[in-house]
Order: C-alpha cells, then sequence, then structure tokens
C-alpha cells in the first residue's frame, strides 16, 4: 500500500497519515508522500521522522490512530 502524510497540522497538532485510496487524503498541495509499506505502523514511523507528531487517520488507519 501507498501511504501518504499530511503535512499541514491538524487542530490538535498532528500530522494524520493516509493510504493512497482515503477518502479524506489531503489535496497533492498539502501531503507529503512516504513510500509503499506493508501496514500501517511501519508508515507512521517513517511518518514521525518527519512529523513527530504523526498519527494514523481514523478512517483508512484506524490500528494505527491514537486519538
Amino acid at each position: 500500500m501507498e501511504y501518504y502524510v499530511n503535512a499541514q497540522r491538524q487542530p490538535n497538532g498532528d500530522h494524520e497519515v493516509h493510504e493512497e485510496r482515503c477518502t479524506y487524503m489531503p489535496g497533492a498541495a498539502n501531503r507529503r508522500y512516504l513510500g509503499s509499506f506493508s501496514n500501517c505502523y511501519a508508515a507512521v514511523a517513517a511518518a514521525k521522522q518527519i512529523y513527530p507528531a504523526a498519527n494514523g487517520c481514523l478512517h483508512c488507519c484506524p490500528a494505527c490512530h491514537t486519538g
């Protein structure tokens, strides 16, 4: 699966990680490609290297969403 991180912070400070097919995917100007990963845990770990407050999207990566 291909993953992206939202370059814009959410109101709570998180940068959400999304699967490529997510209906809540940010627009092209507001997302950064993370790469291809076998699960959301690896994608969120990669995103945390860029944005320490990265978190999985509640809708497409619920297993990696930490509230």
